[in-house]
């Protein structure tokens, strides 16, 4: 089958949820040889995109923008988009500038299109740069200033979703509009205050973990595997991306591991952003939640260093997808986050039934991404693990960005503050 140049990533909403065998074929060889985390940032930017399909017009300029950016970050540095600096940026601007003259079209075509029984398919006409005629000859390909502005204002809207997913700690796109001529006075940055707003409160995370515990007992066919998704983003600050499977990618009980010498047990994370791999410190509690969890699976208590079993089973074999009639398969991104969402929700209706009703529609705010927030924040100020514990455990490029979680009132500073003495030495003769 004939393919174009670069390989579309996203069709339009309406087949997007349902992945596309070649495309997922693709993105695993590029995870493999690559770009490791390509996977995982394939799957954000579906999330992000499917959230514009109310909006056609923007679903469309998104996809074709983010499948440029994709296409030259994969293919033509091979770097992740999470590793890209402002430096990185005018390199880009420079190609989108000055695109191959075998990646521009003169005409539009859609990037999939039926093939009877295989279904859809990538078109081999399709390019991702477009150039104009005039009077049946070909003008010189000119990217304008408003297409130059739009591009970028698409990459750092995409950047500020990657970094409110924490999985991204700057964004280069916004850095290159700050010292371009584009400029405006409003300059993108982080606002240290919003860490404080993303973390479950203790009377909250509370709500959350009786109202999962009780569900386990009630219905452990259900809620068992919820009850242990909660408990491990928790304790291991995870990333939904680094429990749930995509395409090159299956998380497995092995993945928890003993240290033969010392006997201590970590949680391996083989790729996260930028391809990173990290293991995460587990606590008692975390690994009783594992053998509990085992055990109602009908495994032995602790997973042997090359077992395959799924970490997060099917309830139901697979309808649909490339995993259709199977049910011992992990589950992705958007089921993991349905499941905790639904929790969460549960644990805001109790609350508010019993008169918490501010809390309620606080809890009903946050999602199952605030929960590793929640763990971050909670191991730092209540557990009082040393930043330089929590920085490795999260994946953490600076232990600015893990000190950010670090909270302190006006008292507590106050109270700290009061009895520093001028002279150490004083009166010591």
């Amino acid at each position: 089958m004939e393919l174009p140049p670069v390989m579309p990533l996203f069709d339009s909403h309406d087949f997007l949820l349902l992945g596309n065998a070649i495309v997922n074929q693709h993105i695993t060889q590029v995870s493999l040889h690559d770009v490791q985390d390509a996977g995982i940032l394939v799957e954000h930017a579906s999330d992000w995109l499917y959230e514009q399909k109310y909006n056609e017009n923007n679903y469309k300029a998104y996809r074709s923008e983010l499948t440029t950016y994709f296409h030259w970050c994969f293919d033509v540095i091979k770097q992740s988009p999470t590793l890209i600096g402002r430096r990185e940026i005018s390199q880009y601007v420079e190609y989108c500038q000055h695109p191959p003259e075998t990646l521009i079209a003169y005409y539009n075509v859609a990037q999939f299109k039926e093939a009877g029984e295989r279904g859809r398919v990538p078109n081999a006409q399709w390019r991702p740069f477009l150039g104009k005629k005039k009077m049946g000859e070909i003008q010189p390909y000119q990217l304008s200033d408003n297409a130059l502005k739009t591009k970028l204002a698409v990459l750092s809207s995409f950047y500020g979703y990657l970094m409110s997913e924490d999985y991204c700690e700057r964004n280069p796109a916004q850095a290159w509009l700050n010292k371009s001529r584009f400029a405006s006075k409003k300059k993108y940055q982080r606002d240290p205050e919003d860490i404080s707003q993303l973390a479950f409160t203790e009377l909250q995370w509370s709500y959350v973990i009786s109202t999962v515990e009780t569900l386990a007992l009630d219905k452990p066919e259900i809620y068992q595997r919820s009850l242990f998704l909660i408990k491990l983003i928790y304790s291991c600050y995870l990333r939904i991306s680094e429990v749930a499977a995509r395409a090159g990618y299956s998380p497995m009980m092995s993945q928890f591991q003993q240290d033969r010498q010392t006997g201590i047990w970590s949680f391996f994370i083989p790729q996260s952003k930028g391809g990173k791999q990290r293991n995460v410190a587990i606590s008692h509690a975390l690994l009783n939640a594992l053998v509990n969890y085992r055990q109602y699976l009908g495994l032995s208590d602790y997973p042997s260093p090359r077992e395959t079993h799924p970490l997060f089973i099917r309830h139901k074999a697979a309808g649909r997808g490339r995993d259709s009639g199977v049910l011992s398969a992990n589950l992705g991104i958007r089921h993991l986050r349905d499941e905790v969402q639904h929790i969460i929700n549960l644990a805001a209706d109790k609350a508010e039934r019993e008169g918490f009703n501010d809390d309620a529609a606080d809890m009903r705010t946050l999602t199952v991404h605030n929960i590793r927030h929640t763990g971050i924040t909670h191991d730092i100020n209540l557990n009082h693990r040393p930043l330089s514990h929590v920085q490795a455990d999260a994946g953490h490029e600076s232990i600015d960005t893990t000190s950010q979680y670090l909270h302190t009132s006006k008292t507590e500073r106050h109270q700290s503050a009061a009895n520093k003495p001028l002279n150490h030495l004083e009166g010591i003769e």
